[in-house]
């Protein structure tokens, strides 16, 4: 415990703890969900999927894609990560509220747990150990 903490105070573990919820959430979304929908737009033929801004289903699950895939990456690597979490956030309030609207909350839990999580890593930025900490320090 002495090496997360220093006289009581989480000085040590927070950056260790911000780069866990970075690698965590953005990993967990780009496995989990956005590599299936890659293949899903990737695939040609048919796409069956939400459409609920009236787009068109391949148009929607593109901007699926964009936010599960392109910016779960950049969660993972802390790289413009507060503008990366905007449309991930996004996808996860349509998910919770829009798509599952109507049904249990066992239904919507998974997205409502990613919507707290990518809230959560907003707040509090990258932390220490991520790429915008490093070309920030660079900077200055």
């Amino acid at each position: 415990m002495k090496l997360l903490f220093n006289s009581g105070e989480h000085t040590n573990a927070k950056p260790i703890m911000l780069l866990l919820l970075r690698l965590s959430a953005g990993g967990f979304m780009l496995y989990g969900h956005g590599l299936r929908k890659w293949d899903k737009l990737m695939g040609g033929g048919e796409i069956s999927f939400a459409d609920p801004f009236g787009i068109g289903p391949q148009a929607t699950l593109g901007l699926v894609v964009f936010a599960e895939v392109l910016c779960a990456v950049l969660l993972v690597l802390g790289l413009f990560t507060r503008w990366a979490l905007i449309p991930l956030a996004f996808t996860m309030l349509v998910a919770a509220f829009y798509i599952k609207s109507g049904k249990p909350f066992g239904d919507r839990e998974m997205a409502l747990l990613y919507l707290l999580l990518f809230a959560v890593s907003y707040v509090f930025g990258p932390g220490k150990y991520s790429l915008d900490a490093y070309f920030e320090k660079r900077k200055g």
